[in-house]
């Protein structure tokens, strides 16, 4: 399956973790594209290939003089549906109202195009594969947030994506990461476990970290951090080190920024225990 990882942190600092190490999680390999993008106010910086993220000279330049920012996604694609192509790599970017809209998915979705409560509205594929139609979905149903104020209240949008994720959930494994320029969405599903070989919960995990040191450059778990006080929140398909991550309940949408988690709730609205 593919491979998801988020960043988000209270001040610029360096996504930097190895796409290549993060690939080697992977079940079947993921070597059919690889994406990142890197938030700057309400613009995004993109960088992806339609190949394997392994030897890139681009990803390698990434790793060392990647921009700094305070919101991150990344994706190394296992083509499920849609061929190895530039179009069906992820996080794939709108644009919403002035601001860039992002989505990556880990999944499959089969029979999306045709299921009648995910049709297409005004925003269309540009590719051919099942995350970037959710995406296009997803798109069309938080537009009208979009139009009515400046920016939405986070329990608008978020009472959007969670019918979203529900509904996406019945026709396959939807861990996906939505950004909006203000606020990260992560919901994990269910996914292909390495261990056994079963689709099964946490699809995703997260750490949450406070840099307390202010006179010393961080380079932990992937990322590297100015001095200075700052929170992160990593969030992957996978537990990354050895430090304390959580897994996801099957189900659960957490809302993420400035590095900081603002709420997290299960798809029957309850706050998660």
């Amino acid at each position: 399956m593919c491979e998801l990882l988020a960043m988000s942190s209270s001040r610029p600092s360096h996504l930097t973790f190895s796409l290549q190490a993060l690939a080697e999680h992977s079940v079947n390999g993921s070597r059919d594209g690889w994406d990142a993008a890197f938030y700057a106010g309400h613009d995004v910086a993109l960088f992806r290939e339609p190949g394997a993220a392994s030897g890139s000279a681009l990803v390698n330049f990434l790793q060392s003089q990647g921009p700094s920012t305070t919101l991150a996604i990344s994706h190394i694609r296992h083509a499920t549906m849609g061929e190895v192509a530039l179009a069906n790599t992820q996080p794939f970017v709108r644009e919403v109202m002035g601001r860039m809209h992002a989505f990556a998915h880990n999944g499959n979705l089969p029979g999306v195009e045709h299921h009648p409560g995910l049709t297409l509205g005004r925003y269309r594929p540009i590719g051919n594969n099942d995350s970037e139609h959710a995406f296009c979905v997803l798109l069309d149903r938080i537009h009208e947030l979009w139009t009515t104020t400046e920016v939405p209240t986070l329990d608008a949008r978020l009472s959007v994506i969670s019918a979203f994720a529900s509904e996406l959930r019945q026709l396959g494994p939807a861990n996906f990461f939505y950004a909006d320029s203000d606020v990260l969405f992560a919901h994990g599903d269910r996914r292909l476990q390495a261990e056994d070989g079963h689709t099964r919960s946490p699809g995703l995990w997260v750490l949450e970290r406070r840099c307390e040191d202010s006179d010393k450059v961080l380079h932990a778990d992937g990322i590297s951090v100015d001095p200075g006080f700052q929170d992160i929140v990593l969030i992957a398909s996978v537990a990354l080190t050895d430090g304390p991550w959580r897994a996801f309940a099957e189900g659960e949408l957490a809302t993420i920024s400035r590095g900081t988690v603002l709420k997290s709730v299960c798809l029957d609205g309850h706050p998660r225990a």
